[in-house]
């Protein structure tokens, strides 16, 4: 999987994930209308105009980006309609050629984390036949459970090319609750960091990343710069670019000095751009998207 997708961030110039994490209100008017003409106000009217939203945006930005990173709580919510829509847009996406990066955060134990390996990232068996169900490249997972909640996912990492990103340092204002408690001398992400970085030394590609990464978020550029040292042949997923605060020049220090280590994340202001300039209409929403994204990538190749 790494080595996928850094070819792609090579040949495209652009180290930018797009997040689909759509929000009803994000969904312009006319394609919700035409969703809830067909299925009513329902879930299934609602995943509908998920994915009709998603295939405008993919349309627009796939020759721009390497991958696309949906959350599945933004469709989980609407039962098994949006789970379709999860399921449709990713392969929608892959018709795109793109790599799918599928925000699942999972953490259980071993035989349950199988479970969820085999249906995101592996293939599930129904007697004699086998299944691929979700079909993503790449996953998040939490580690709080330790080596045993993520060791059910490394097999299916070497069969089918799959990859992980394990949250170590996230974006959000409150994780330093937990993530930066002091174990006297080391903090908790920096032994978090340390344990991806071991964890991932069985599956390094051919470029020399591991397929093994890690969620660092680009609001900590601080602490970045010391799990960059800690993790040299990890890439980093980095959320919290644009409407969290990060900076281009804040995440600098996620990259390595060959330009690479790293994707940056950007949902809301890419997908929902349209709604913060007047000169889009509506109907423009995915030009507006694709301005969003070169608009990024500038920002990001101007600090590396």
């Amino acid at each position: 999987m790494i080595d996928r997708l850094v070819k792609q961030i090579q040949e495209k110039n652009n180290p930018t994930v797009v997040g689909l994490d759509p929000r009803l209100n994000f969904v312009p008017t006319f394609i919700k209308e035409e969703a809830f003409n067909k299925y009513g106000k329902t879930p299934k009217g609602a995943a509908q105009a998920f994915y009709e939203f998603n295939k405008g945006i993919i349309d627009a930005v796939c020759d721009l980006v390497p991958a696309v990173k949906p959350q599945v709580a933004m469709y989980e919510q609407f039962g098994a309609a949006g789970v379709q829509a999860y399921i449709d847009t990713i392969r929608y996406a892959k018709e795109k050629e793109l790599v799918i990066i599928g925000d699942i955060k999972r953490s259980d134990i071993a035989s349950t984390a199988e479970a969820y390996s085999n249906g995101h990232i592996g293939e599930v068996s129904i007697e004699e036949k086998q299944h691929m169900v979700f079909d993503q490249d790449s996953i998040t997972l939490n580690p709080y459970l330790g080596y045993d909640s993520i060791e059910p996912y490394m097999e299916n990492c070497k069969k089918f090319d799959r990859g992980m990103f394990i949250l170590v340092k996230t974006s959000n204002p409150n994780s330093g609750e937990i993530q930066d408690i002091d174990l006297g001398g080391q903090k908790l992400y920096e032994k978090i960091g340390s344990l991806v970085n071991k964890w991932g030394e069985a599956l390094i590609g051919d470029c020399g990343y591991s397929s093994i990464g890690a969620v660092v978020g680009a609001t900590h550029p601080e602490q970045a710069e010391v799990l960059r040292k800690i993790m040299p042949n990890n890439y980093f997923l980095v959320p919290g670019y644009g409407a969290q605060g990060g900076t281009a020049q804040d995440l600098k220090a996620c990259f390595n000095k060959d330009g690479l280590g790293a994707i940056v994340n950007s949902s809301r202001g890419i997908i929902a751009a349209y709604k913060k300039d007047e000169k889009y209409a509506e109907q423009n929403f995915a030009d507006a998207a694709r301005d969003a994204v070169i608009e990024m990538q500038k920002d990001l190749l101007g600090v590396l």
